[in-house]
């Protein structure tokens, strides 16, 4: 072999790794829910008669609640490159000491968790005929 071959072999090999590498790296990157306007969005194009007056993202951009203005919730997840919403009942939402915590009872869903999301911050968005 000539080292014009071999050369080109490790030029070769050399790409196929750099190449594998940015696939992996890609899949294993976490996609989060960005702004609270992403999550609104989500809730009033799968929710039909859903008008978001507002929404809450958790810290870690993992889940999120829009609250209509006629007093609905929905907690909004990011699975895979697209946002499941799911309305949900007041009661399913509740505080724990790492944020709010609904649990959807959807097994696709799953519990959605708001990472240093609190009470008052949930107080603030919801109309004032609801009792949080």
């Amino acid at each position: 072999m000539t080292p014009a071959i071999v050369g080109g072999i490790v030029a070769v090999v050399v790409l196929l790794l750099a190449g594998l590498v940015w696939v992996v790296v890609r899949m294993r990157r976490v996609v989060k829910i960005e702004t609270p306007e992403e999550a609104a969005d989500a809730a009033q194009a799968q929710l039909p008669g859903f008008a978001v007056a507002g929404a809450v993202v958790g810290a870690d951009g993992q889940g999120a609640l829009a609250i209509a203005a006629d007093g609905r919730v929905a907690a909004v997840r990011r699975i895979g490159k697209r946002l499941a919403v799911r309305e949900v009942s007041w009661r399913t939402v509740r505080a724990t000491q790492d944020g709010i915590l609904v649990e959807t009872g959807d097994r696709a869903l799953g519990a959605v968790m708001l990472a240093q999301v609190d009470v008052l911050d949930i107080r603030r968005l919801a109309p004032k005929s609801v009792r949080v």
